[in-house]
């Protein structure tokens, strides 16, 4: 092999200057790092936070939530999330999210934890005063419409096709005909 001048000093200087700036031009050694959700459980579902109905994989390890992420395989997003369903972890592991009802009583101030049991029932009991107070059983004509007035929904982005369906046959059993949905507003 020749060398010449320039190669000479073109090798020389890369060597010095590797030496200089502290390369180390030995082979680099990679390892393995177990990732923390190797042994987690995937489950698959739908972003809450609009009506887009991104899919996200769900990770969870002894009942917790360890990590989410797009979904790849889903025909809507395909794997990408926007910064909100990106963020969708943070929802679950956060020590200020309300896990609890609360209620504030007419009047005050100031809001009060209470029990489910008593938070449902009291729900129920309001739905059922206001439907027996607004119920319609004959329109103005005379004919039979048993329709609840007193009650109106909205609908939520977060629910999937069959919460939906069953959400709208439980309000039409109340009665209800103002029934309205997050996506189409």
């Amino acid at each position: 092999m020749e060398v010449s001048r320039r190669t000479f000093l073109k090798a020389t200087a890369t060597t010095l200057l590797a030496g200089v700036a502290g390369f180390d031009l030995k082979p680099a050694r990679t390892y393995a790092e177990t990732l923390p959700i190797k042994y987690a459980k995937e489950t698959t579902t739908i972003c809450p936070f609009c009506a887009v109905g991104c899919g996200i994989i769900v990770h969870s390890q002894d009942g917790k939530v360890i990590n989410t992420e797009g979904d790849p395989d889903h025909p809507i997003n395909e794997g990408t999330l926007c910064s909100k369903g990106a963020a969708l972890y943070q929802i679950v592991n956060n020590p200020k999210r309300l896990t609890r009802p609360r209620y504030r009583a007419p009047g005050a101030k100031e809001w009060k934890e209470v029990d489910w049991d008593w938070a449902l029932d009291e729900i129920a009991k309001r739905i059922k005063k206001t439907r027996d107070e607004t119920f319609v059983i004959r329109n103005e004509k005379g004919q039979v419409v048993n329709r609840c007035d007193g009650i109106a929904h909205v609908g939520s982005a977060a629910l999937d096709n069959e919460e939906c369906y069953i959400l709208q046959k439980w309000l039409r059993s109340l009665g209800l005909v103002y029934i309205e949905h997050q996506a189409r507003i």
